[in-house]
Formats: C-alpha cells, structure tokens, sequence
C-alpha cells in the first residue's frame, strides 16, 4: 500500500507543481504588463526609458527562464516529493512579484537586490530538485553520466549573487549614474540569454543521452 501511494505521488506531483508554478508566473506576467502600461517614462525618449525596457525584458526572460528551469526538471526526472517542493513555487513567487514591483527607475537598486534573490533562490530550489532525482532510481542513466555538484561549482553562481546585490547597493548610494545602470543591464541580458543556452544544454543531454 505505501509503495503504491508513492508511486501514486510521483506521477501526480509534476502536474500540480506546473499548474501551481503556471499561476504564479500568469500572475507575475500580468503584473509585469501592468507595469509597462502604466509607466510614462517608457514612453520617452531618454536614457532612463531605454534603461528602463532593458530592465522589463530582463525580467520577462528571468520569469520565463525560471519556468524553463523548475518545469524542465519536472518533465525530465521522477523524484518523491517533500513538502518543501509544494512550497517552493510560492517562494518564488514572492521574489518575481518583488522583482516586478521594484521595476521604477527610483528603485534600480531594489531591482539589483531582488535579482539576485531571484537567482539565488531558483538555484537553491533546483538543486534541491537534482539531488532529490539523483537518489531516485528512475532516473539513474542520467545521473549515471553526469557526476555530483560540488561546492565548489556553485562558487560563480555566489559570486555572481554577491555582485548583483553589491551593484544594487551602489545605486542605491549614487542614484544618478544612468550610463552605468544601462550598462548593468546590458549585462544581465547577456547573463540570462547564457542561461537560457545552459538549460537547453541540459535538456538536450537529457531526452538524447549525451554527455552534458
């Protein structure tokens, strides 16, 4: 009886984490439209609107890259879920409400810092989900191609987390620097287009049994 019930767990988890993650994003993007519609400054001819549709379509690539990730590893693996693992769609929620929330240019360094939570948070919430899979048998041969993360390999992604909010703190003490805030955000777009290549990577190791 208990081995049918997990059995009965892990098939129905990925369905009713995508549909909770789904309506979690719908609403994000919806608030995100809102902004867009609501913000004059858009709609100049300036440096603060141009750096401002640079923050917009990062953050839309940061929602829809957040989805690619968290969904990709539910369509790919079988794991026995936590109870933690129906909570982590609305953390994440959280950080991209505050992330869309913050998208005013008196509040670029709140943006910086939410980023980075963003960021720090999918990366936790997807390794949890990894190792999870790891110790799950279903999934043994593709783990047993692709080693063990080491604290070492998230070294970067902290690295990286520390940056973003060391760039929100130094707009938030020198509001004024507008070149620089563009040029920050060139960057995350960069960064995030980077990632998007990352998990196709993955995915594409996965469903052909290649080498990641």
């Amino acid at each position: 009886m208990v081995e049918i019930t997990r059995e009965r767990i892990k098939e129905q988890f990925p369905t009713v984490a995508l549909t909770l993650l789904s309506i979690v994003q719908a609403t994000a993007l919806e608030l995100l439209w809102g902004h867009i519609s609501e913000s004059p400054h858009l709609y100049e001819y300036s440096l603060v609107a141009l750096t401002g549709w640079l923050q917009c379509i990062a953050t839309f690539f940061g929602l829809v890259l957040i989805w690619v990730v968290y969904a990709g590893n539910l369509m790919r693996f079988r794991w026995l879920p936590t109870t933690s693992d129906s909570v982590y769609p609305f953390v994440l929620g959280v950080g991209e409400f505050w992330l869309v929330e913050v998208l005013e240019p008196a509040f670029m360094g709140w943006w910086y810092v939410a980023l980075a939570l963003v960021i720090g948070l999918t990366t936790y919430v997807s390794q949890v989900s990894m190792r999870q899979a790891r110790r799950d048998d279903d999934n043994r041969e593709f783990f047993d191609r692709v080693p063990p993360a080491k604290l070492r390999d998230f070294i970067p992604r902290v690295g990286l987390v520390a940056m973003l909010i060391g760039i929100g703190i130094v707009f938030l003490l020198n509001p004024e620097l507008a070149l620089a805030k563009l040029i920050c955000c060139i960057g995350v777009a960069l960064f995030l287009i980077w990632q998007f290549y990352s998990a196709t990577r993955f995915w594409h190791a996965a469903v052909t049994g290649e080498n990641v």
